[in-house]
């Protein structure tokens, strides 16, 4: 007979994303406190997304990265090259916007096999190889811009970043479709989260009271109603919400459901066992880096198209923010442990930091401070779990 837990017990059991999640939430109300409610003010809201929308595409590629036991050191530099080659393909040979997007992401996909050789089949360290990454990438943007910036982009381009559906379904002063589509994937959630309270009763693992359930279930309804109400009521559907939720949705199923996310798993909580029981970890690997590469390439592209420039300067310190959103989201510094979930929130909670702070006009010194002491709680907070679930077995 399956066994349910009580709110106390749901907690302790997933205190390490149970934990972000309640972070998360007292975060997002004091900021709202302290700019008396311009956080969560409909514009604000919107450029939340746009301002930060490709830090978060960088956490969900790194967080794999992490959980696999490596780290990638140059992701920030491959945002500037291949938003680099995508301006001089449509801004300096005058061509179709839509193959600056093509040779940006092949341009990723060329730098993820490159690092990828030399981690999964050389055997050099990803901190060194992407180390080197981070010099090599910044260097040939800047041969391939000649050290200028190049700008505009046209307009198809800039929507990729600055695009908005409105109107498709009408409304009275607010988009009609946008709510819509917030109810649909509400929808979906529910869906999901009782398909897996069933694959869990079946065979008899332990799930949450059914009160609990409901709750959580509606609290997740009213945010993301909430949340879609704002945008709604400000200008529409921003274009690159839907590629990050696209993005959110398909590596959240790969990393939970699919062979391969087992083994990305496998590898990070013990690189040994996984090669005894048959993971192939070159190619893991080798797939990892790859995939990071293709989603600092869409980045890129999204930055670019939102700076509507490409700069030899762009992406600095992209890294660092993609990095301390896995492992404030929960990613494990031993790899192992960590979800693609858990890296958006752990990028929204240094996203509502950063602009609650510069609505509040803080200097920008003391805005460094304070997210650096957050990231250093976020892995103290780590190292304290483990060794709680250590004494408690």
């Amino acid at each position: 007979m399956a066994g349910t837990s009580d709110l106390k017990e749901l907690l302790t059991r997933n205190m390490r994303q149970s934990g972000i999640y309640i972070a998360f939430v007292l975060i997002v109300v004091l900021f709202t406190i302290f700019t008396g409610g311009a956080l969560l003010s409909p514009g604000n809201l919107t450029n939340l997304v746009l301002q930060y929308s490709y830090i978060l595409i960088l956490a969900i590629g790194m967080v794999l990265i992490i959980v696999a036991g490596h780290i990638d050191l140059s992701v920030g530099s491959v945002v500037a090259l291949t938003g680099a080659v995508s301006a001089v393909v449509v801004i300096g040979n005058g061509m179709p916007w839509w193959m600056g997007v093509l040779a940006a992401l092949g341009t990723g996909v060329l730098v993820g096999l490159w690092q990828g050789f030399w981690v999964a089949f050389v055997g050099i360290p990803a901190f060194i190889v992407t180390l080197a990454g981070m010099l090599i990438f910044r260097g040939m943007t800047m041969q391939v811009l000649g050290n200028v910036s190049l700008s505009p982009f046209p307009n198809e381009y800039q929507y990729i970043s600055g695009g908005f559906l409105n109107g498709l379904m009408g409304g009275y002063g607010y988009d009609a479709f946008t709510l819509f589509l917030a109810a649909a994937l509400v929808v979906v959630f529910v869906i999901q989260q009782y398909r897996g309270r069933l694959a869990k009763l079946k065979y008899s693992q332990p799930v949450e009271a059914l009160w609990l359930f409901i709750l959580k279930n509606i609290l997740v309804a009213a945010v993301v109603m909430a949340f879609a109400w704002q945008l709604a009521n400000a200008r529409g559907l921003p274009v690159v919400l839907i590629l990050l939720a696209a993005l959110i949705l398909i590596y959240g199923f790969v990393s939970q459901r699919t062979i391969i996310g087992r083994h990305v798993y496998a590898m990070g909580g013990n690189l040994q066992a996984a090669k005894l029981s048959g993971v192939k970890t070159r190619r893991v690997n080798m797939l990892l880096f790859i995939n990071m590469g293709l989603l600092s390439a869409v980045a890129g592209i999204v930055y670019s198209a939102r700076s509507n420039s490409a700069q030899p300067g762009a992406g600095e310190m992209f890294e660092l923010d993609a990095i301390a959103a896995a492992f404030i989201g929960g990613a494990a510094v031993t790899g192992g442990i960590g979800k693609v979930q858990g890296a958006i929130i752990g990028g929204l909670i240094m996203a509502v930091m950063s602009n609650g702070m510069q609505i509040m006009g803080i200097h920008q010194s003391t805005q460094s401070v304070v997210r650096g002491v957050v990231l250093v709680l976020a892995v103290a907070f780590d190292v304290w779990n483990k060794k709680r679930a250590s004494a408690g077995s």
